[in-house]
């Protein structure tokens, strides 16, 4: 499948890939059902112009029918999963990885400040709720402001770049008509954008409280010297994950990742301690 988009049938193509990735399993009458769903009427969409993109698809063996049921083949879900990527920025990788970070160094700096200043139990709560909530919900305002604006801008982008390539098709009739496929699938992409953002803006603050709050409460609840070191396994664990989660969404090389991520939380730990000890 040609990754531009330059015909009707290209549009079609994505929106079936799209749909199949919702649900796996799908007869070609409720794929049909589902299409005029999401384009309504205005267009006119053909049967015979879905069994053509079908049959693209097919020979391009991305989708396969068994029994009458269409379904995704691994190249398929692959490619599905990319333009679902690409079109919704469902793949809340930088949420992510900044919550468990924010959170990490967060709850790192508490325990180690909270080891040297030898505070209270008391006070290393109130410090460490403080410090992890303020930091959750900078991190939920930021993504969610930030990350709507941000998102809908590069699809605003990127459709404009299919609509000009759909604009070279000789056939301005099809032009016509795959212009306003393409604006009502982006209709309902807008929508889910913005719901896919508030989950990912959520998933962050979540993913900041959950990495400061174990080592914190390990802590908390051991004795010496072993609160201590439990929170320093916990805090090198989530290092590991979190350089993990990062080797295989961007596709690197996991101990370069794990050596550029420890490097990064050390050397912002380090700061941070130094300019509290000098405050």
């Amino acid at each position: 499948m040609s990754f531009e988009v330059q015909d009707l049938y290209d549009v079609i193509k994505i929106s079936i890939l799209l749909a199949l990735e919702d649900d796996p399993r799908l007869r070609l009458d409720e794929l049909e059902s589902r299409l005029r769903e999401l384009y309504g009427n205005e267009v006119g969409l053909d049967p015979a112009e879905i069994r053509k993109a079908l049959s693209e698809l097919s020979g391009e063996g991305l989708v396969v029918c068994k029994d009458g049921v269409l379904e995704l083949t691994e190249a398929g879900l692959k490619i599905s999963e990319d333009w679902r990527n690409l079109l919704l920025k469902s793949e809340p990788v930088l949420e992510v990885v900044a919550g468990l970070t924010d959170g990490t160094v967060t709850g790192l700096i508490t325990v180690i400040s909270s080891h040297l200043a030898g505070l209270s139990s008391k006070l290393t709560v109130f410090a460490s709720l403080l410090a992890l909530t303020s930091v959750a919900v900078t991190n939920f305002s930021s993504f969610f402001l930030g990350g709507v604006t941000e998102d809908l801008s590069e699809v605003v982008a990127l459709r404009r770049l299919m609509a000009y390539s759909l604009s070279d098709h000789p056939d301005k009739r099809q032009v016509s008509r795959s212009l306003k496929l393409l604006g009502r699938l982006y209709r309902v992409l807008y929508r889910e954008i913005r719901r896919a953002n508030v989950l990912s803006a959520a998933l962050s603050g979540v993913a900041t409280l959950a990495a400061g709050f174990v080592p914190i409460a390990l802590y908390l609840a051991l004795p010496p010297p072993f609160n201590l070191l439990a929170s320093i396994a916990v805090v090198s664990a989530a290092i590991l994950a979190l350089a993990k989660y990062r080797s295989s969404a961007a596709r690197t090389h996991f101990k370069r990742t794990l050596a550029e991520t420890l490097l990064v939380i050390l050397l912002v730990v380090l700061v941070s301690l130094l300019l509290g000890l000098n405050a």
